[in-house]
């Protein structure tokens, strides 16, 4: 699907779309895969109670998700204008200028640090401590076939956001379960890049899809086995109960049903796939909660 269709962005006036494309309103999903690590860290802390953060989190992932797409975008008019999926994009395309880019990108950060100003001191450093990874991650592709590593780190740095906002401070639960985001993202992404292995094969850009070509399905199993394993050593050193464990199962069940039913030569059934991890992402955060609750 190309990315200059504008969905529900028609309903804006018409000098607004190509912004709303530049943050990628129309698509939610990159949004739910920034936030969810949020609802993580604070269902991994406090259980409902530390869900409270949950709002200011969610205006912090629009805005930052807007903020990386926009660098992303910036990064890579050259490269987008010859792959078909992203040819129409607003600054490929030529349709925005890159100091009207510049401009909504200070925008976007302005409100990102506007969220940084309600959260306690300790939350609020962690999270200015990504910026680095937000920035640098766009230029990844070009210097590694792993740049689902660096998108791991920085699309899951919220797991340690929230937790800090919730606990004061980090430990090793929050650890495990940013390890287990990582391993999730290197699993979800790798599926998504698939969508563009043989444009990114033409033009020089790297990635895990290119990297494991055919193998891809063996490594996919890896991924979402060490992203298990992960979350039961997040729930285990937080001391959460066996309701916790008991809903990993269902978790479990879809990543491997996913595996194995995906078509990677098919860009239309990897989206959908990709797609589908808002889902199971939400489910694992219903499971952290859960974990707080005692059997009698």
């Amino acid at each position: 699907m190309p990315d200059e269709e504008y969905g529900w962005l028609v309903r804006l006036p018409r000098g607004w779309r190509d912004y709303g494309l530049l943050a990628r309103l129309d698509r939610p999903i990159g949004t739910w895969l920034l936030f969810i690590p949020c609802l993580w860290g604070l269902a991994l802390a406090g259980g409902t109670p530390a869900m409270l953060w949950a709002p200011l989190m969610a205006i912090g992932a629009i805005a930052m998700r807007g903020a990386g797409c926009t660098i992303n975008d910036m990064a890579d008019r050259d490269f987008d204008r010859r792959v078909a999926r992203t040819a129409g994009r607003p600054l490929a395309a030529g349709r925005l200028r890159m100091k009207q880019a510049m401009a909504f990108l200070a925008l976007q950060l302005a409100i990102g640090l506007g969220v940084l100003l309600f959260l306690p001191l300790t939350a609020a450093l962690i999270a200015l401590c990504s910026m680095p990874l937000v920035i640098g991650y766009p230029f990844m592709k070009r210097i590694t076939y792993w740049p689902q590593v660096f998108l791991g780190l920085t699309f899951n740095w919220g797991v340690l956001v929230g937790y800090a906002a919730s606990m004061g401070g980090l430990g090793l639960p929050a650890l495990f379960l940013y390890l287990a985001g990582i391993a999730w993202t290197l699993g979800y992404d790798t599926i998504y890049a698939h969508q563009d292995k043989e444009d990114d094969a033409l033009i020089g850009v790297k990635s895990t899809a290119l990297l494991f070509g055919e193998a891809t399905r063996p490594w996919l199993y890896g991924f979402y086995a060490a992203m298990l394993g992960l979350l039961v050593l997040a729930g285990w050193s937080a001391g959460l109960g066996p309701l916790f464990f008991l809903a990993l199962l269902p978790v479990a069940g879809l990543l491997a049903w996913q595996v194995q039913a995906v078509d990677l030569d098919d860009p239309a059934d990897c989206l959908d796939r990709f797609r589908s991890h808002r889902g199971l992402g939400l489910l694992v955060g219903v499971a952290l909660l859960l974990g707080h609750w005692q059997l009698p």
